[in-house]
């Protein structure tokens, strides 16, 4: 254990120094192992270019690349207005009702995209004009922005399940099943702070125009391309149709024919798109490979089944020893942003999970939803710096502050999924038995 939390503290050091995080993991990881079995550098060099060549031969990984791509053709080809506009269509004459609107599309958004840091800033562009106009505060314009960006790591297609599953060994299917209900949770919960807001204080949030019923079927209909390709990509995979990685081609296929059909994909944004896409995925593989590394080094230093030992060492519930791993998660919050916090923890708590008889797939929501968190809480919330950068005339500190009720209603949910799993797991059961 000695020489694991020392490792611990070099890898802090690191990403404090700036280095970035998947190099930072790498490093520690190569240089702890060969201090495990006595400087054998050829071992170790070994070791890391074994993961390189499995990891970019891995074909469940192929699934990342292709749904990068299906979510950067959506962003590009301007779905989100037409998104907004269907949401305000049915809430916007409701106090806080724009916000709401904003929370249900960053919802809808993020299931195509799969960003939470696109759909933020994406959004920011689209829902930010309309509120101000009919007078909505800041900080809650701001806050339903931020938090509703957060849907993008749950809600299906989601990157970070994905990495997750690899990471645990686990199906993508079910992961993505059993991220489909706390996501819609995440939804209402959020209308709920909204709700909370405004009935605090009714200036926040004014009513805006009451639409016609033409007017709603008008709004449906724009968006019907978004609808017909997230019930194909998700549709088949929940139905067993064809798999993760077919559903990301079929998904970044159908993405390219909605972006051609509105006319928004010239030569130079369709390579834009692509250099996009592929700096994106570069730098996950190489976050992942340098987890994978890491988590080599602290599964030979026995670090994990120490760490079992200590805590059974305790006589606690398996319950309070979860607690205990959410309250870890918190504190990491608030200096870590999502992914990092993911890769860095996952392969540390995952075996003591298990061997603590839950359910894996359970766990990889709990802890997508507790790392959600880390997205609009201080110091670190990746979704407030985002906004703050593309709205310059918002401080951080008033987005901070709006989006105090949201992480609220987080932890709120984050309880409900943990005191009751069938929340998460109803669906994948229902579907895969």
């Amino acid at each position: 254990m000695t020489i694991t939390l020392i490792g611990f503290s070099i890898l802090l050091l690191l990403i404090l120094l700036r280095v970035p995080i998947g190099l930072a993991m790498g490093l520690t990881g190569f240089f702890g192992f060969s201090h495990l079995i006595n400087y054998n550098w050829v071992a170790s060099l070994s070791m890391v270019s074994r993961l390189i060549i499995d990891t970019s031969q891995e074909y469940g990984l192929s699934v990342i690349p292709l749904f990068v791509l299906m979510g950067n053709l959506v962003t590009r080809s301007g779905l989100s207005h037409e998104l907004y506009r269907a949401s305000y269509a049915f809430l916007g004459h409701l106090r806080g009702g724009l916000s709401m609107a904003t929370v249900v599309a960053c919802g809808a958004f993020s299931a195509i995209c799969g960003s939470s840091l696109a759909t933020a800033a994406t959004m920011a562009k689209v829902s930010m004009p309309p509120m101000r106009k009919y007078g909505y505060s800041d900080a809650l314009a701001t806050a339903s922005i931020a938090a509703g960006g957060t849907l993008g790591i749950l809600i299906p297609p989601s990157v970070i399940l994905v990495i997750y599953g690899i990471m645990t060994e686990q199906s993508i299917r079910e992961l993505f099943a059993a991220g489909f209900l706390p996501g819609l949770l995440g939804i209402v919960l959020y209308m709920g702070a909204v709700a909370w807001t405004v009935w605090r204080n009714p200036e926040a949030g004014p009513r805006g125009e009451r639409m016609k019923t033409k007017e709603r079927i008008q709004a449906v209909k724009g968006v019907w391309g978004t609808v017909v390709l997230f019930a194909i990509v998700m549709g088949g995979i929940y139905a067993g149709v064809f798999t993760p990685t077919e559903a990301a081609g079929i998904g970044a296929g159908g993405a390219f024919l909605i972006a051609l059909s509105r006319r928004s994909l010239g030569w130079k944004r369709l390579y834009e798109v692509l250099a996009e896409s592929t700096q994106t995925t570069a730098s996950l593989f190489v976050v992942v490979i340098g987890a994978l590394v890491f988590s080599n080094f602290i599964n030979r230093a026995g670090f994990p089944d120490a760490l079992l030992s200590l805590i059974t060492g305790y006589d606690l519930s398996p319950m309070a020893v979860i607690f205990m791993i959410l309250a870890i998660y918190i504190v990491l919050g608030f200096v870590f942003e999502s992914l990092s916090m993911l890769l860095l923890t996952v392969p540390i708590f995952y075996p003591v999970v298990q061997s603590l008889g839950f359910d894996l797939v359970w766990y990889g929501i709990v802890v997508v939803v507790v790392t959600e968190i880390s997205l609009i809480t201080p110091p670190v919330g990746l979704n407030v710096f985002v906004l703050s950068g593309v709205l310059k005339d918002v401080n951080t500190g008033t987005i901070f502050k709006g989006v105090t009720p949201f992480w609220v209603a987080d932890i709120i949910r984050l309880l409900l999924i943990t005191l009751i799993p069938t929340i998460a797991l109803v669906l994948p059961q229902w579907l895969y038995g």
